[in-house]
């Protein structure tokens, strides 16, 4: 068993308790076991010092609260065949067909979309691409934070929800062969028929 030290305050303790008694062999003395010192580590600063005068770094700060397009759609459960997935985001996969919606305003673009999806899948196409563009950023400035690109990040939202979320099977940004990132892969389910 191996013994403990006395801390600083238990030997400040002992100390005042035997100041109060009587000795029974007032000559003998015995040794107190001294608390062993802690070591002090030295502590580095997390931050650079700052001279007045000088200037701060620019380092550009985060505060976008939502992922980002692509890391949602990447950080989606895979759906769809692993294989074939891989081989769609390599670019290997053709799409059977294409839908652009630059230029488009969101009335137009939903609609479009909707019959698009609808009648792909109808038509036994399993693979094919949307062409959002790529987005103009936004000229309101604000504490609110603009998603850069409406219908880039509107259509996601389109093909989730009814009527094309039962069409829909997977959704992935395209390879840069097939537009990179102002288009989107929609795997489609297989119709029923």
């Amino acid at each position: 068993m191996v013994r403990r030290r006395l801390t600083k305050e238990e030997t400040e303790l002992w100390h005042l308790v035997a100041e109060q008694t009587k000795r029974m062999h007032p000559g003998k003395s015995v040794p107190l076991p001294m608390p062993k010192p802690t070591p002090k580590k030295a502590i580095s600063p997390r931050f650079e010092p700052f001279i007045v005068g000088s200037t701060v770094p620019n380092r550009p700060l985060s505060h976008d609260l939502k992922p980002s397009l692509v890391d949602h759609l990447l950080s989606a459960p895979l759906q769809m065949d692993r294989k074939a997935f891989g081989r769609m985001k390599r670019g290997k996969l053709r799409p059977e067909a294409r839908l652009d919606l630059h230029g488009m305003t969101m009335n137009r673009a939903h609609p479009s979309l909707v019959q698009f999806i609808l009648s792909a899948q109808a038509s036994g196409k399993r693979l094919v691409l949307v062409i959002t563009g790529k987005g103009k950023p936004a000229d309101q400035p604000g504490p609110i934070p603009v998603p850069h690109g409406v219908l880039k990040n509107q259509v996601p939202h389109w093909l989730s929800i009814p009527p094309c979320a039962q069409a829909v099977l997977q959704i992935s940004p395209a390879h840069i062969s097939h537009g990179g990132g102002g288009a989107l892969y929609v795997y489609l389910r297989r119709g029923r028929g």
